[in-house]
């Protein structure tokens, strides 16, 4: 999410190639130079791919070259994007090329955000084929992956001036609606906040299964749903 205080993002940590087959694996990545930016990743998709491309910008971090431009050292958030949308279209070509098995795909989606000293906030959703779009007041957060579920608690409740804390308990909010009704989305989550021209995080944190403010909310989220369609007028038939 992108708001006027700064950005928060949040991510689950299941992937799975089919139903018995399921793991857990981070899907939210940092990069910091600090005092001079800070810039979180989220992915989706293919994990083969996911890691080959956060491996290779963690690798050229370590070895920068002129002709493999990092994201610590990129003028702008834009260009960071268009760093790792080249990058993650490379990955997905090689990939292809392969030819390991035709009903293969390797796709992968990315959420990027995050500030350079000197610059506003930005956040970009980045697509299987390197190009991307940027958050806006009409688009002011992004999903991926499983997205359905969870998008009408984010359109209805969403404000840019809304306060961390609700941010937060909106995402919440949204994740708990998903995991309610789709087997691949699940806890633990991991949840960071990016105040505005701090470059590091007021919280990062992972929230876990036995996570008390989380079982509040679930529980407190269902009981309101039932009560608010309990509270709507009765249909008749005649």
């Amino acid at each position: 999410m992108k708001l006027d205080a700064g950005l928060v993002f949040m991510s689950d940590t299941r992937t799975n190639s089919g139903v018995d087959n399921i793991s857990t694996f981070r899907k939210m990545h940092t990069f910091c130079k600090p005092g001079d930016r800070f810039i979180t990743i989220m992915t989706a998709g293919n994990l083969a791919t996911t890691q080959t491309v956060m491996s290779t910008l963690a690798e050229r971090n370590k070895a920068p070259e002129d002709r493999n431009p990092t994201i610590l050292s990129a003028p702008s958030m834009f260009r960071v994007a268009q760093i790792i949308g080249e990058l993650l279209r490379e990955t997905i070509r090689e990939r292809e090329l392969t030819g390991l098995n035709a009903e293969t795909t390797f796709n992968a989606t990315l959420i990027v955000g995050g500030q350079i000293n000197g610059m506003e906030p930005r956040l970009f959703m980045i697509y299987p084929e390197g190009n991307f779009i940027e958050a806006s007041d009409d688009t002011p957060f992004f999903q991926i992956g499983e997205t359905k579920y969870g998008r009408p608690i984010l359109v209805r409740g969403f404000q840019s001036d809304m306060s961390f804390e609700s941010a937060t308990k909106l995402l919440m909010v949204s994740f708990d609606s998903t995991m309610a009704a789709n087997l691949s989305v699940a806890l633990p989550l991991d949840m960071l906040i990016l105040p505005k021209d701090r470059f590091e995080p007021l919280q990062q944190r992972r929230i876990a299964a036995d996570d008390p403010y989380f079982s509040k909310i679930s529980t407190g989220w269902s009981d309101a749903l039932r009560a608010a369609f309990y509270s709507l007028p009765d249909y008749v038939i005649e």
